[in-house]
Order: C-alpha cells, then structure tokens, then sequence
C-alpha cells in the first residue's frame, strides 16, 4: 500500500502505545519472533542481544506494536551483517507492511531497503541512521550531538570544573587534568555526533591547557571502538596506559560514549592499580545499563546519559503505523541527518544525565529500573 509523507501532526495511536511501553528496563520476555494481534505484520530488526539496552529496545517496540493490533516480527542479528540482511529480506517475504530496522552497519543494507522500496514498504531507522540510501522514510532517535555534550559536561563535573549543564565553576581547579578519549564505532552513524557533541565542549579546555591527553590520540579514527566492544576499549585503555602512564602521572578522566566501554575502561584502570577513591578517573557512559548504574552507585563511573528507549519505541511504532495508515508523521528535525543521500526527516527524544545523586529520581521513580534491580 502506498502512504502518505506528510508531517506535522501526532503521532497516531501515541495513546494507544503508552500502556505497553509503561514498564521497566528489564521486565519484559527476550524472545523474538513473531507475536502479537489482528492487523498487519511488521518486521523489526535489531542488532544484537549482547547488550542489554537492544533486549529492552526490541521489547518495547514489540510490545508497543503489539497494543496497537499489530503482528511483530522481531529479529536480533548478532551483530552479523549478512544475518541482518537475510533476516530482512524474510520479513519482505512473509508479507512486512512496515519496517522498523537498527542497523549493525547503516551502510550495508542498500540493496534489501531498495527490495522494500520495491514493494511500497516503509521504513522506519531506529537510533542508528541508515546512511547511502533514498529508501529510509524516517528516522526515530535521540539529539545525539546533546548526548556528547552531556557526556562531556559530565566529566568537566566530576573533576569540579563545570555544572551539569555546563556552566563553569567559580573557584574551578585550574588542573592540568589527564583525559583520554574513547568513541564508538565508526560504522554507526551515532558514534561521529556524540565524539563531536563531546569535542565541541572539550576542545576549549584541551586548548587551553586544562586538559591534557598524553596519548595524543584526539581524532575519532584513533578512538574509536569497533561494535562497542568493552573488550577493545579496555585493551586499547591498557596500551595507552602502558605507553603513557608509566611515569607514575595519572588518568583524572576518560570519556565513554556507552556504558559496556565504560566497564571495559573500569577493568584496564583496575588491572593497572587504580582503586575507587581521591585519584580514581572520573568516568561517563550512556544507556543506563544495570552494571553500570550500579558501578555509579560504588564510585567506579561517575555518570550516564539516559535514553528512556520505552519514549523511543512508542516514537518509532508511532511512525510506522501512522505511515501505514496514510496518516501523517510527527516530526520535530528536518534539517540534520543527511545520510549522504537524502536529509531524513527526524523525531528526536531528550536525553537525561544521570549521576549518583539522581539514580533514583530518573531511573527508579520512572520505573525504568527497580531499586531490586539495583540492589537498592
């Protein structure tokens, strides 16, 4: 069925999808496949469920779909493309009416987003932009270049330069403080806006000499992290401590785009002699992953940005069933994610920094965790 791309208005069945997203973190069933009700199918295609945030990602978004009468086709790739691929190209077969698509690699989905071009299917990008491509629809996210200025002024926080929101500290310390850097991954559109997010805050301090990174490594080619992986991050962390720090000076700060590096940087300072306490590194994250927020709780990361992925999915469903319904599609950014084809009209969610101090206001009261979950 053809659909209408217009804008402007609600997200259509929003009310509808509210009830299903209202749960916490972790509380719903891992499983994939197929499920739900009477109407049409809809195929969502995740990346992985070696991190806790797609489980809770694809649940959502099955279940919203499914409060609406939908039929959900919910598939985790491993975070093999060819896996990705195959598992799209069946949801076109077994008859998909929308697609909703977190990409492993934004890049390499062309031909089979062309199949459902083909055959009038819209889609819908998930957190990750699907790049090269005219055949993406819209694209539900967070304002990723917030989420790196977050991450950043969580740092400046923690080493008492700066408020949460950036507003400098009268009496601040004037360091020199040691900082190194990590990224994400660089066929993830995300890691480039939250690195640059994160530099265009950081930069005045590096330039001006409060900031020092010893390792030199300061481009995101140097400090990126193949598929998040914590294990390359703390490997990597290892190096630079190796090559760096072996003058007795120490790392003050480390900036982490995602909570599963931010555990592989925690092990590579453990693993050197760093302990929780004075000279412990100050630490950012994202996702609010149980680990970690436990980890802020003991004093091993100092912070996370939240991403509330129940508002994502009701986003995302929202888009996919007024598309189908020839409804119109909420957008709020027009302007900047161009995937080098096209400029992909954008709803995107606020982000939420979480410290110590707010645990349980912004994770526990909204119940995204429980305090069970946190041993609280």
């Amino acid at each position: 069925m053809k659909f209408k791309k217009t804008m402007l208005a609600a997200v259509a069945a929003g009310a509808l999808l509210l009830s299903a997203c209202s749960g916490g973190g972790g509380g719903a069933s891992t499983g994939g496949g197929e499920g739900g009700g009477d109407g049409g199918l809809i195929g969502v295609a995740m990346p992985t469920k070696s991190s806790e945030r797609w489980i809770q990602d694809g649940n959502a978004v099955k279940a919203a779909l499914e409060e609406a009468g939908y039929q959900v086709d919910l598939q985790y790739a491993e975070d093999d493309i060819p896996t990705q691929v195959s598992q799209i190209e069946n949801m076109i077969t077994k008859g998909a009416e929308a697609l909703i698509v977190a990409s492993i690699d934004g890049t390499t989905l062309t031909e089979v987003l062309q199949t459902a071009a083909d055959s009038e299917i819209p889609v819908i990008a998930y957190d990750r932009l699907l790049m090269d491509t005219e055949n993406v629809d819209y694209y539900a996210t967070f304002d990723n270049e917030l989420v790196g200025n977050q991450q950043a002024w969580t740092l400046l926080n923690g080493l008492g330069l700066t408020e949460l929101d950036g507003t400098p500290i009268d009496g601040a310390p004037e360091g020199p403080f040691n900082i190194e850097l990590f990224a994400g991954s660089l066929d993830d559109n995300n890691a480039f806006f939250f690195f640059n997010g994160a530099m265009d805050v950081l930069n005045p301090y590096i330039e001006d000499g409060t900031l020092v990174v010893k390792s030199g490594q300061t481009d995101i080619e140097q400090a990126a992290t193949l598929r998040w992986d914590g294990e390359e991050a703390q490997s990597r962390l290892e190096n630079i401590i190796t090559a760096n720090y072996s003058d007795g000076t120490k790392i003050n700060a480390v900036l982490s785009p995602y909570d599963g590096i931010s555990r592989g940087i925690i092990g590579a300072l453990t693993d050197a002699g760093y302990s929780v306490g004075d000279e412990w590194p100050i630490i950012s994250g994202q996702d609010a992953e149980v680990d970690s927020v436990k980890a802020i709780l003991s004093g091993e990361q100092f912070a996370t940005i939240f991403k509330d992925t129940r508002e994502l999915a009701k986003v995302a469903a929202g888009m996919a069933i007024a598309a189908l319904n020839g409804d119109t599609v909420e957008v709020n950014d027009e302007e900047t994610y161009d995937n080098n084809v096209k400029t992909v009209p954008s709803y995107l969610l606020a982000p939420v920094q979480v410290v110590k101090d707010n645990v349980e206001s912004a994770l526990v009261d909204t119940g995204y965790w429980t305090k069970a979950d946190l041993g609280l």
